[in-house]
């Protein structure tokens, strides 16, 4: 079944809207409780983490209630995806608006529409992902819309960057007269700019909102869901060849948080992430040519090790022009990153059933424990990043940092990835899919059907 320009466009438009909304949670929701909506650290700090681990969580308990949906006159997976969107934009709305109570009030506010809002974004990505399995059953013309897809999810973080709140405090105050923006004045006119804030965070919530309902109703209409194998009862049992690929996502999500850390060390975090992102964007259709011309694995190990030298550079070299170079780069093996996971997955998939001739339904059940695991191992690298800070004696707000400071943001930055990334491809290595197992599980499947 070969898929047309117009589906495949449609399918990714479908993916931007939760990247735009997650680029901004993950970068402005921490700034607006603390700075906006005024709670202290320790419930900003419990609001986040609560939240994404109720989010990891759901994954497999959605992916496991996807396997028993029955076939509907629009899909298995096509009803989670609309009809929890009108419930996801609402929850997110409510996240940027500032109840009228105070104090634990506001906590239990946020706490709650913030794990809601997981658990709305877990039944929206979870079958989303998994339709990659249901549009066609030729591996490259999965790949081709696995491409498209992750060019118009990176453009998301770009829109959600753009739309929620880079500048939002900026947009805050130059909305206030002229003779109210001087540094004197503006201690006496805290509060308009509050409420001007507040304005400010509840519009791009519902802009973006109303994106994500714009690009859900395009996919729907769009995308036509193909009836595979019937969601009977399911068993996985743990292969060497889905072991070995999570253990592998483990490794592509430190990569992409190791650049983070890059760009709060060089203090260049909106100018360089816009920078690596473009370079992202422009750099998937390369790496989606490269991959089909010498293979999967080939194409992880290229994008893999393309960061290495520039990270090592960064630690070694710490200048502004160099912190750029790296930041180009870093978007060429971000976009591997990406783009070469979910691009293997469908394999891994078509693997097992092979394997596994006689488990049906099990496609939504692999790709809520990649997301379950890549969410685990984002959890785990912020959490040892910040306590090795901490032991180091990190000083927040403060111009100048102690030296046992730099020196383990230093190891963060160079040793550390670099440890990862050697550890990534000894796991490689051990990844049992060739060019030819795909060919050959291509044929066999075909004979199948």
């Amino acid at each position: 079944h070969k898929l047309t320009l117009c589906s495949k466009l449609c399918f990714a438009i479908g993916g931007a809207p939760k990247e735009v909304a997650a680029s901004a949670t993950a970068f402005f929701l921490q700034i607006y409780l603390l700075d906006v909506a005024q709670i202290n650290p320790f419930q900003a700090s419990m609001v986040l983490f609560i939240g994404k681990a109720w989010g990891a969580v759901t994954d497999p308990i959605v992916g496991f209630f996807i396997t028993k949906t029955r076939w509907t006159k629009i899909g298995r997976l096509m009803p989670w995806m609309v009809g929890c969107s009108p419930f996801l934009v609402v929850s997110y709305f409510y996240l940027w608006f500032v109840p009228p109570f105070v104090s634990t009030g506001r906590f239990i506010w946020y706490l709650g529409f913030y794990c809601l809002y997981q658990t709305l974004i877990t039944c929206f990505h979870v079958p989303y992902s998994a339709l990659t399995m249901f549009l066609s059953t030729d591996q490259k013309e999965r790949d081709s819309a696995t491409a498209y897809r992750m060019t118009m999810e990176v453009f998301g973080t770009l829109v959600g960057a753009a739309i929620q709140g880079p500048d939002s405090g900026q947009r805050a105050h130059s909305a206030l007269p002229a003779s109210q923006r001087d540094d004197g004045l503006l201690l006496l006119h805290a509060c308009p700019l509050s409420l001007l804030q507040k304005e400010v965070y509840m519009i791009a919530a519902g802009v973006i909102g109303g994106v994500f309902l714009i690009c859900t109703l395009v996919m729907f209409l769009g995308v036509r869901e193909r009836d595979g194998e019937s969601l009977s009862g399911l068993k996985i049992e743990e292969t060497d060849t889905a072991f070995g690929y999570v253990r592998f996502l483990l490794y592509t999500d430190d990569v992409s948080h190791s650049c983070l850390i890059v760009c709060a060390y060089v203090n260049l975090t909106k100018t360089r992430h816009m920078f690596a992102q473009v370079s992202a964007v422009i750099s998937i259709p390369v790496w989606q040519w490269f991959l089909q011309k010498f293979g999967k694995k080939t194409a992880a190990f290229c994008g893999i090790t393309w960061i290495m030298p520039f990270t090592l550079m960064l630690v070694f070299i710490p200048n502004v022009v160099v912190a750029y170079v790296v930041a180009v780069s870093s978007g060429l093996s971000v976009a591997a990153s990406l783009l070469l996971p979910w691009s293997m997955l469908p394999d891994v998939v078509d693997d097992f059933r092979l394997a596994n001739p006689y488990c049906k339904g099990h496609e939504a059940i692999f790709y809520s424990f990649y997301v379950f695991f890549t969410k685990f191992a984002a959890g785990i690298s912020l959490g040892v990043s910040t306590l090795c800070l901490e032991f180091a004696g990190y000083n927040t707000g403060a111009c100048k940092q102690p030296a046992p400071v730099v020196y383990t943001l230093k190891l963060l930055i160079g040793a550390a990835p670099v440890a990862f990334i050697v550890t990534g491809l000894m796991i490689l290595l051990l990844y049992p899919i060739s060019e030819d197992v795909r060919l050959r599980n291509r044929l066999c499947l075909d004979e199948l059907r």
